[in-house]
């Protein structure tokens, strides 16, 4: 399984890519599209939103089950790509290139309270016990 280590993780498997502008990007991690399966509906916050950290913000739905995405750090919803919206399964080719949405953080703190690779490897290796 695919963990990156240039990225940072959140228990509830959403990874976040900081960007050279100060902004993060932010996805679904191989293990969750995996537990999910096909996508087929995705609805993602709007432009503008404010979230608070771990606020739910968007969906992803599968032929399995719906999930809920949380903000994995506060901030102003500033870009949503609205590919994935149209063409859901673009998350189960490549979950990394797939983003669901970019904040604009409110504090940067909360960014160093993410996993990194290796905590979130820890993390998936203790839920397979």
């Amino acid at each position: 399984m695919s963990v990156p280590a240039e990225l940072k993780y959140t228990e509830s498997h959403e990874w976040v890519r900081l960007e050279a502008d100060g902004s993060v990007t932010v996805g679904i991690t191989q293990h969750a599209q995996e537990l999910l399966g096909d996508m087929v509906f995705v609805q993602l916050p709007d432009v503008g939103r404010t979230l608070a950290q771990r606020e739910d913000c968007a969906v992803v739905e599968s032929v399995k089950a719906a999930s809920d995405i949380y903000a994995p750090v506060g901030g102003e919803v500033i870009a949503a790509n609205t590919d994935v919206e149209s063409s859901p399964e673009k998350i189960n080719e490549d979950c990394y290139a797939a983003w669901l949405f970019r904040l604009k953080p409110a504090s940067a703190d909360e960014i160093g309270g993410l996993l990194d690779a290796g905590g979130y490897q820890k993390l998936l290796d203790s839920e397979a016990h």
